[in-house]
């Protein structure tokens, strides 16, 4: 199995070996890109490789067909492609969960329908690669690009294996047009690679995996905690999804760059974004942007009345929800935040706001992350139940930190996300110097200061680090 952290770590180097072993000319570093991204997803079900097949070639196809038809036609072939994509997206991630709901509403109303029940294994990343594909065929038919020609060239676009399974979800415009590019070895960026890699391993390992057994425990027994427990655990896991995530995009990105390639930049300093709307646009940037672009703007975005633009706000985020799966945590954490954009976008227009001081900045800071933890009770409690039984116990329960024998220790993991805290600060003070929003680790440092920077961060790995080889949360979507 290829679909964890340390195992990708062993994947990895073959790969780039062999990338800069094979000639420039001609096809063969992509050929064997490609090979290596469906080996990659067929360690896990070799099967599933069939829909990321179906999914490259109808897109490309439709692409090919939405370029070369007459206007009043292209539009046909466009809706049939999405139509396919998102279908299978549909029929794989949500048709269980749309037919368990029919069935318990037939039951409440006494009716004696027999409703087929369904049930499929999800396949990985499938949210991932199918949004990535649907974007390439919404630009082509928006005139934003060509269509790519070559089909082996556009599956490895939609396969390649550094974030085939948890993103960044890139655009076409940025990574298709770097498969035709002749590639050559660079030191300086195999160095910038490797430095982020290991910055993405030392927040999956160091943190994301040392808080999760107590995230676990408490939000696995929910009745079994009070209150304060269920805020350190709440707390710990607006940390653990970070890291776990964020992580995955730094080493995605890293071993991407280790091979000439850049993808888009994922996540920046997020828990220190002064409002809701900012937190989004340091989030998930490859999803939220997508969701800018395919969604929320063709809905009219903010150009409409202002209730047509709450309205397009909830849609967005509510949308935004459901992709994350077929579960009412999910939904409601969506229709949660899009309440939240709504409340701001209102305080907004009508001329709120504070100070740029640095107290009401940091006092803005707490806040938003503080409304963010609350948000991630829901995406991260096991039913809807348990996420408003933490929130009641917070209000009012207290008690002892912890309950029960064996008394977690939460030393280490505070210190870590100290130091994690110490880096975000000095790259957001570097941002706002420089005026170039590069993100955490994703700027180029000296050489000396690289060196320094791994060695530091390798020796925090081998002194702190879990290496129980976690899955990623993300692939689970």
């Amino acid at each position: 199995m290829l679909f964890n952290s340390l195992t990708f770590l062993l994947f990895f180097p073959i790969v780039v070996a062999l990338y800069w072993f094979l000639p420039a000319k001609g096809q063969w570093r992509n050929s064997m890109l490609l090979l290596a991204s469906y080996y990659f997803y067929m360690n896990w079900e070799p099967v599933y490789a069939i829909l990321i097949f179906i999914s490259t070639l109808t897109t490309w196809a439709g692409a090919l067909m939405v370029e070369r038809t007459a206007a009043h036609r292209r539009k046909r072939y466009l809706v049939a492609t999405l139509i396919v994509n998102l279908g299978i997206l549909f029929t794989y991630k949500y048709l269980g969960f749309v037919g368990n709901e029919i069935r318990h509403i037939f039951d409440a109303l006494g009716l004696g329908i027999d409703v087929p029940q369904f049930t499929f294994l999800l396949p990985v990343g499938i949210s991932f690669y199918t949004f990535q594909a649907v974007g390439y065929l919404v630009d082509v038919w928006r005139g934003r690009l060509r269509a790519e020609r070559n089909l082996f060239t556009y599956a490895l676009f939609v396969s390649f294996f550094p974030q085939l399974v948890a993103g960044p979800i890139e655009r076409a415009t940025n990574l298709l047009g770097q498969f035709h590019t002749r590639h050559r070895f660079s030191p300086a960026d195999l160095i910038h690679g490797l430095e982020l890699m290991v910055f993405g391993y030392f927040m999956k390992l160091c943190i994301a995996e040392n808080v999760a057994p107590y995230v676990d425990a408490v939000f696995n027994n929910i009745p079994l905690h009070n209150g304060n427990s269920i805020m350190l655990a709440s707390f710990f896991f607006s940390f653990q999804i970070l890291c776990d995530f964020g992580g995955y995009s730094l080493i995605a990105i890293g071993a991407a760059r280790c091979m000439g390639f850049s993808l888009m930049q994922n996540f920046r300093q997020p828990y220190l974004a002064t409002d809701v709307k900012d937190f989004w646009r340091r989030w998930h940037i490859s999803l939220s942007s997508w969701f800018s672009d395919y969604v929320y703007i063709p809905l009219g975005g903010n150009r409409v009345k202002p209730a047509r633009h709450m309205g397009n706000l909830f849609t967005t985020f509510l949308l935004s929800g459901i992709w994350h799966g077929a579960n009412y945590t999910f939904i409601v954490w969506g229709a949660y935040h899009g309440i939240l954009q709504c409340i701001h976008a209102t305080y907004r227009r009508l001329g709120g706001g504070m100070p740029d001081r640095t107290g009401f900045k940091v006092l803005n800071i707490v806040i938003t992350f503080l409304l963010m933890t609350i948000g991630w009770i829901f995406f991260r409690a096991n039913s809807i139940g348990d996420a408003f039984l933490a929130l009641r116990k917070i209000v009012t329960e207290r008690g002892m930190l912890f309950n029960g024998e064996g008394k977690p220790s939460i030393i280490m993991p505070m210190l870590l996300i100290g130091l994690l805290t110490v880096f975000e600060i000095i790259h957001e003070r570097r941002d706002e110097r420089t005026g170039v929003k590069t993100g955490c680790h994703s700027y180029r440092q000296s050489l000396r200061a690289s060196i320094f920077t791994t060695a530091f961060l390798i020796l925090v790995i081998l002194l702190t680090a879990q290496f129980s080889g976690g899955q990623f949360i993300y692939f689970q979507f």
